[in-house]
């Protein structure tokens, strides 16, 4: 059986395929996703509390690195064999490059629900892969452009880093690092507590989200959607390598491994929208949350977890 909250996502999915009258509110969401993050970021941080030392910055800096490399890697293969634009090619790229919360709290409930040894950082890794892989990849659109990249990341470095996403999973580490579990309790046992409850409402909105992107299914993107269902294994397998040669205990192994496979859909459209206004933020969507993300939270966490259980 599925984990409770991916069937959560499956009812929304099936709301929207019938077309059902279903909705959450927007104000709703925004404060489910608000209240996700803040959570997550929380989380994180009661982990850090104690526990920070130096040996982290050489995970973290080979995590950023990871989230670098990814729209490096995807952008020839966008251009050439997804025939895609430069902007659109570049647009992509850095929405895989990028990552998904939602699909980072899916595997972190998956794995605290097996009780897998996760380490404190985890939190840090969505933080660490978000800004390279955005920066690389319009320093590549901008190459392929005849400018200069420093053109395009005016303002971007703000438009990232003050992303509500960053702020709130930056923000909650570092408060959730300074007070720990015990001076905290006032108001992290309520957010800890409702972690999977805010999680079920979040992934029915996103399962009504993908429904909604995905109708009618543009058959005449087949190549872009053969890349959003192929590129997950494949990016899987490189952030499994790079956890393997950090030597990451189980659970952030497979956290680590989903978070590789996942794609933005909140800072890296955002992002695009400023740097590359030529790209069709759309075609990313559909990507990203019509395939790449279904296909994660219901079947491929489960496959990364016995990946890792194989290769480990």
């Amino acid at each position: 059986m599925p984990d409770i909250v991916v069937m959560f996502f499956l009812l929304g999915l099936l709301a929207g395929i019938v077309k059902s009258d279903l909705t959450i509110p927007k104000a709703a969401y925004d404060t489910l996703s608000l209240l996700l993050m803040l959570t997550i970021g929380l989380k994180g941080g009661m982990s850090l509390y104690g526990n920070l030392h130096w040996s982290l910055i050489p995970e973290l800096l080979a995590v950023a690195t990871l989230g670098g490399l990814i729209p490096l890697a995807l952008m020839p293969i966008l251009r050439r064999l997804v025939r895609l634009s430069p902007a659109d090619s570049a647009s992509i790229a850095a929405h895989y490059g990028s990552v998904s919360a939602g699909t980072f709290a899916v595997a972190l409930a998956f794995a605290e629900s097996r009780a897998l040894p996760i380490g404190a950082e985890v939190t840090l890794y969505l933080v660490m892969m978000e800004l390279p892989a955005i920066m690389v990849a319009i320093a590549l659109y901008r190459r392929h452009a005849g400018k200069e990249a420093s053109e395009a990341l005016q303002g971007i470095w703000h438009e990232t880093l003050t992303n509500r996403g960053v702020i709130l999973l930056a923000g909650g580490a570092v408060i959730g690092a300074m007070y720990g579990p015990a001076e905290g309790a006032n108001v992290t046992d309520l957010l800890m507590g409702a972690f999977h409850a805010v999680l079920a409402l979040f992934l029915l909105q996103m399962g009504l989200t993908a429904a909604e992107t995905l109708r009618p299914i543009p058959w005449f993107h087949w190549r872009l959607l053969t890349f959003a269902l192929v590129a997950p294994l494949c990016l899987a397998m490189a952030g499994l390598s790079v956890g393997l040669l950090l030597g990451l205990p189980m659970g952030s192994l497979m956290i680590l491994t989903a978070l590789a496979a996942s794609a933005s859909y909140i800072a890296a459209p955002a992002a695009m929208r400023t740097a590359i206004p030529q790209a069709n933020i759309g075609l990313a969507m559909l990507a990203s949350l019509g395939f790449t993300f279904p296909l994660n939270v219901l079947v491929g966490i489960p496959i990364y977890y016995q990946l890792a259980l194989l290769l480990r």
